[in-house]
């Protein structure tokens, strides 16, 4: 590889498994382009940060710089006093509840008599100036007691009550087959897994409009507004038709955003004060204020016969939920579901537990769950295959799960399950060169080209991993979506309420209507909560409810546009065609432009999808507790300085099940996407608390992977088995490959060091190896 080659941006490779056909330019298989992709590319796109309103206020939050504390007194009278301020509200100044929560409605609006988290709201204040404001909040005087926070998850089975819902927040004990069962070879592990950031690119922020019936609209980039609308109007002692959420352009989301905590006082202030008022975050109030990846221990005994096959998985899978318990039961639910991986294991006993500590709170990341038993699983499967002294491919290629196989929950896998293609894919793709040992060739080391390595101490290594995920909410969750689709003049308009977070579905939306209707101008209208619910942007479900749900209202104004001309032609709907724009019958006697059977019309119809339900999980861990489920391998190549413990991601090789392209473009993106925000995990991101302080909250000190962190990625193989069940076939994209890449980075340490690599993100000492002499 030249220099020339190896400064450019790493090279992402999609399989074209349609190359004999001209690609479609509209409509579901064609690379659509995101509408709003120039504005933001230009840098004129919209988001809450850039909003204004006449006689706008700003809004600052104080927060707490204890991880525990008992609040003896909060005296806001300097704050209130200083000139420009024109409200201080408090805990006291709540009119409706207190607390709030999308599924435990256990977090305080603002701290009342205890601090349980750094960061932890106090009090807010609106002023005629950012600095003003953030100045006043400053002065407000807080009597604190410290107390010792309880930061290990381990010491909260028998800590004092940090809560008065007590520390656990759910168990769940897992019992499949026999508990006496044995292997011949049994490895054991323990594991460990940090706390991620979702770090948006942008920040939260938001505006809040006072309206004048009293109510208050709020615009934000909220991912879930109807939940957030109703929360907020509860907090506010309001019915939610007085409170109107109204999405702005979201700067970034992988998991959820703006926090209610930074919307309700928002909207209290604009209540207080009769004024709008907006609030932007620092970095650092960001980092401070959402919630993060739970940090999970793991530990883990495989029981396996003499040949490989999985015999028994017995776990134990402690979540940190933080101080609030909001999004960890189905975290955990997740995770102890997939504790066993996409592997066929006839006898499992899993227990798992989250807790609440003073740590900061834990919820909705991509893949949360079973990106943390991934790692576990994964690192199991490489002692066993070392133990048994079996290639790991092999071993795992022994004891992959199929369709029509149990999963440990007792649910049968009816989705398509091509785990044993996907890893044979990955594990047949060409391998990368080998670095050349010539100082014209350093940049390849790990370290970069300034790195202080030597060639001699560099080590390849290569290792696999396969990932699940599931879709949709788990056990019982109503996943319900309604949108409605008007076509007037020859544009047609879609109203639904599935937010656009960047993954791809208000292009989506447009594809859909095109493939239904043959119209080649379609918008998707700005989504607030006038509008039906559609549910929250996770879980890859907006592709399948809300797509189902548009595609059922798009093919109900088929039916209202086919009709007069099936009726004047005496023959019915099914018997025409629209393609291409144009609408044709059966037997070519009808022949017209769908412009010209629209013109002077104006047609909409509105509709639901909903899947089928699921349940929740018993007190034996058993349930159908998933709608669906998506699969995927990584073949990670990594270059390892053993003297300095530096790890370079070389290549990363991806298959993966997608059920069916929708928009080739956007799925590799995610794809992409999804595997960059894996090597983050796998290698640098770590929100470090020590005594449940936040240390560096900003991009510094908290280490994102850039461009240049980023490896050549290689998408050899998408496998399109449609799920019959899913509106389309399609399946989730961008989270299965952020679940499996960390254990793929860290099968390939182990590989390049023989050290257990056992700990995300992988520490430098964790891939040191000592030469004898």
């Amino acid at each position: 590889m030249s220099n020339d080659a190896a400064t450019a941006i790493p090279a992402v490779d999609i399989p074209q498994p349609h190359q004999e056909q001209s690609a479609p330019t509209r409509g579901l298989g064609a690379s659509l382009p995101s509408a709003d992709a120039p504005a933001k590319a230009e840098g004129t796109f919209p988001y809450a940060s850039d909003l204004w309103a006449e006689g706008l206020l700003w809004a600052a939050i104080l927060r707490s710089p204890h991880a525990h504390a008992r609040i003896r007194s909060i005296d806001t009278s300097a704050a209130a006093a200083m000139p420009g301020v024109r409200a201080v509200v408090t805990h006291e100044d709540v009119p409706g509840d207190s607390s709030y929560g999308r599924n435990i409605a256990d977090r305080p609006v603002f701290a009342a008599d205890v601090v349980r988290h750094h960061g932890e709201a106090l009090a807010a204040v609106a002023a005629d100036h950012p600095d003003t404001a953030r100045l006043a909040a400053a002065a407000i005087i807080v009597d604190y007691e410290i107390l010792d926070p309880v930061t290990d998850p381990e010491q909260a089975f028998s800590a004092p009550p940090l809560h008065p819902d007590g520390n656990l927040i759910r168990h769940i004990p897992l019992r499949y087959g026999d508990p006496e069962v044995s292997g011949e070879v049994i490895v054991e592990g323990l594991y460990r897994i940090g706390r991620q950031d979702p770090a948006p690119i942008g920040a939260e922020a938001g505006l809040a409009v006072p309206r004048p019936d009293g109510g208050v609209e709020i615009y934000t980039a909220s991912t879930d507004p109807h939940t957030d609308r109703d929360l907020a109007a509860a907090c506010y002692g309001l019915p939610p038709e007085q409170v109107k959420i109204v999405v702005t352009g979201v700067p970034g989301a992988t998991g959820d955003r703006e926090d209610p905590g930074f919307q309700i006082p928002l909207g209290l202030l604009a209540l207080r004060t009769g004024a709008p008022v907006k609030l932007t975050a620092t970095r650092e109030e960001s980092f401070l204020g959402h919630a993060h990846r739970h940090p999970t221990l793991l530990r883990y005994r495989h029981h396996a016969d003499a040949e490989g096959r999985l015999v028994k998985v017995e776990a134990q899978i402690l979540l940190d939920a933080g101080a609030y318990g909001d999004a960890s039961s189905a975290s955990l639910a997740a995770a102890v579901s997939f504790a066993c991986g996409p592997y066929v294991v006839p006898h499992a006993f899993i227990e798992g537990w989250a807790v609440r500590t003073n740590n900061p709170p834990s919820g909705h990341v991509r893949g949360e769950g079973a990106m943390q038993v991934c790692a576990a699983y994964e690192g199991q499967m490489d002692k066993l295959a070392a133990k048994l002294g079996l290639d790991p491919a092999e071993l795992r290629m022994r004891n992959v799960l199929a369709t029509g196989d149990l999963l440990p929950t007792g649910q049968t896998v009816t989705c398509p399950a091509p785990v044993a293609e996907l890893l044979e894919a990955v594990r047949d793709a060409p391998l990368p060169q080998l670095p050349r040992d010539t100082p014209a060739d350093d940049w390849l080391l790990p370290g970069g080209p300034e790195g202080a390595g030597e060639p001699g101490a560099v080590r390849r290594g290569v290792g696999y991993a396969l990932g699940m995920v599931h879709m949709l909410g788990p056990e019982g969750t109503d996943e319900v979506s309604t949108a409605t689709v008007r076509v007037q003049d020859g544009v047609a308009t879609v109203l639904c309420a599935a937010v656009e977070t960047g993954q791809g579905f208000a292009t989506l939306a447009r594809q859909i209507v095109q493939e239904v209707l043959g119209v080649g101008e379609v918008h998707v209208a700005p989504v607030d909560t006038d509008q039906p619910p559609a549910g929250a942007a996770t879980h890859s479900r907006h592709t399948w409810v809300s797509g189902g749900a548009v595609e059922r209202a798009a093919k109900m104004v088929r039916t209202q546009l086919l009709q007069p001309l099936a009726h004047k032609f005496g023959m019915s709907t099914e018997l025409l065609q629209i393609t291409d724009g144009k609408i044709t019958s059966y037997d070519g006697v009808l022949s017209t432009t769908v412009a010209e059977a629209l013109e002077g019309k104006e047609l909409w119809a509105t509709a639901q999808c909903r899947p089928h339900p699921t349940e929740p999980l018993d007190d034996a861990g058993q349930g159908d507790a998933f709608v669906g489920l998506a699969f995927c391998a990584i073949r990670a190549v990594v270059d390892v300085d053993i003297e300095l413990g530096s790890v370079r991601v070389v290549e990363l090789s991806v298959a993966q099940d997608v059920g069916r392209i929708l928009n080739p473009a956007q799925l590799a993106t995610r794809i992409e996407a999804g595997v960059t925000q894996g090597v983050g995990a796998a290698l640098t991101e770590n929100l470090r608390t020590p005594r449940g302080l936040v240390r560096h909250p900003d991009l510094t000190g908290y280490a994102l992977p850039t461009a240049l962190d980023a490896p050549a990625i290689h998408i050899v193989r998408l496998i399109e088995e449609r799920d019959v069940v899913a509106p389309f076939g399609a399946k989730a994209a961008s989270a299965v490959p952020v679940v499996t890449t960390p254990a793929a980075v860290a099968s390939a340490v182990r590989a390049a060091t023989g050290r257990p690599a056992n700990r995300l993100p992988i520490r430098p000492q964790s891939a040191v190896v000592t030469l004898n002499s």
